[in-house]
């Protein structure tokens, strides 16, 4: 509890200074600066300076304004905008807050009305006005603070942290994605503004601990991918750049489950014949994210990444199980228990040939999972026998598989303290007993010889050491 309260009350202060800046502008104090200068070779938006001792100002509807003096209030709208106020303390700023809201809500009322009467310029300043807003400095994650555990999220704390800014920013985010999709915006135009520097700046923020913003972004970035072609390579890079830093370097990123939910969907419409920059993405990305100790905050969406690599070109399968088997983990029972299911879904689209090119190191892990002394790696492991694809599989190669898998079954019923496990493994020997009663007597054979073996060399040991245990005793050796 203690560490609870050290560690929130660090956030506390991060957010109060890194959030929301403390004055206001006047909107007429910025028209001349968000103006573009002539002679300028690309109209890209300035940021305008903080005028201190400023006071946001009550501006007309745009239902009360002709449809000539609209585009002006559109631009004062967005110059009004640019104010950030202080949501650290409830009872600051209230006027402000309200005025701004209800511009900006405005804003997006014109956006979904009248989308085909934005020119140039009040695209400029809207661009402004939303890179002002949503681009800051994010607040320490919870692993940052004093007091917070090294290996994952603190147990003591369920709700994630919030944006206190967020009534102003969802808006905001509404309006962005209102530009994104408007058919009135010139996509030439459009592209001055979400350029490479603001793709990058969007991939920042998905580190936000705000649930709520993360999936604002995804819409955000999914929508820019579609529209945007020429930034498609780049957006897949930068999403890879992403994977390298955190799988790499930090292991600690709250948006990885949001960037693969985006490339879920980016996989699925990807032509074939696939290129090679696109399996090189898997090998050196995805199968990667299998590696960090917070793999079961995103896995869902991973699985689904990979599965859709091996349903788009089924060669892939060899690829993806290696891989797995690369990263199996070693210690932890929960992430094994995950593999499992993956491992399941990949082999359920894998065909007979790419099974043959790893069933043997497949069947060895399978194996060491079914004499787990942890329960439930060693049930879920022998649920991999009610997948009928799998079986099949199974009965297509038995005679390699059969005899790797045969001891760990016969270790189990003799010593496993679970009586689940017990009861399923004596299901799976009866399949294979069924399967081919020849080869399982020969298996047997086989295994009461390696056990018969076995006994007699521990035999021979234990009597070399009463020999040895007889001549120190006589001779008056101490053994140690």
């Amino acid at each position: 509890m203690f560490n609870k309260i050290i560690k929130r009350g660090h956030r506390k202060g991060s957010k109060s200074v890194s959030n929301e800046m403390l004055v206001t502008v006047n909107h007429s104090s910025v028209g001349n600066v968000l103006e573009t200068q002539p002679g300028m070779p690309s109209p890209k938006p300035v940021l305008p300076p903080v005028v201190s001792n400023a006071v946001i100002e009550n501006l007309p509807q745009f239902r009360d304004v002709s449809s000539s003096e609209r585009p002006n209030l559109f631009i004062r709208k967005t110059q009004l905008c640019c104010v950030l106020c202080d949501f650290t303390d409830s009872l600051r700023m209230t006027r402000e807050k309200e005025i701004k809201k209800k511009n900006l809500l405005e804003l997006v009322n014109y956006l979904q009305s009248d989308s085909s009467k934005i020119n140039e310029q009040m695209q400029e300043h809207l661009m402004t006005m939303i890179s002002i807003n949503i681009f800051r400095c994010l607040p320490p994650g919870s692993h940052e603070n004093t007091g917070s555990l090294v290996d994952g999220n603190d147990p003591d704390e369920d709700d994630p942290w919030l944006e206190p800014a967020w009534p102003h920013l969802q808006v905001v985010y509404e309006l962005l994605l209102r530009y994104i999709v408007s058919s009135g915006a010139d996509t030439k135009i459009s592209k001055r503004y979400i350029d490479h520097t603001f793709v990058l700046r969007l991939l920042d923020l998905f580190d936000s601990e705000d649930p709520r913003e993360r999936e604002f972004l995804k819409m955000v970035l999914h929508r820019i991918y579609g529209k945007f072609m020429a930034h498609r390579p780049f957006i897949r890079c930068g999403i890879n750049n992403v994977f390298y830093r955190f799988i790499f370097e930090t292991e600690r990123h709250s948006g990885i489950g949001e960037l693969l939910e985006i490339l879920g969907s980016i996989i699925n419409g990807f032509a074939l014949p696939m290129k090679e920059e696109h399996k090189l993405f898997l090998v050196r990305a995805l199968l990667p994210l299998h590696k960090p100790k917070c793999v079961s905050f995103y896995h869902q969406q991973l699985t689904y990444c990979v599965t859709q690599f091996v349903e788009k070109d089924y060669k892939l399968a060899d690829t993806v199980i290696k891989g797995l088997l690369k990263y199996w983990p070693v210690i932890n029972c929960q992430k094994e228990v995950l593999f499992l299911g993956e491992l399941e879904e990949v082999l359920d689209i894998t065909q007979v040939a790419e099974f043959r090119h790893c069933m043997v190191p497949l069947f060895r892990q399978i194996g060491r999972c079914l004499t787990s002394y942890h329960f439930q790696v060693a049930e879920r492991a022998l649920f991999l026998w009610n997948n009928e694809h799998m079986v099949d599989l199974i009965a297509q190669n038995r005679n390699v598989i059969f005899p790797i898998i045969f001891e760990p079954l016969e270790k189990n019923l003799r010593t496993h303290w679970n009586q689940a496990v017990h009861g399923l493994t004596a299901n799976v020997r009866r399949m294979f007993q069924e399967m081919d009663a020849e080869l399982f007597e020969k298996c047997q054979r086989e295994y009461e010889e390696k056990e018969a073996m076995a006994e007699e060399l521990e035999e021979k040991r234990e009597l070399m050491w009463k020999k040895l245990e007889a001549v120190a005793s006589g001779t008056g050796v101490m053994v140690n």
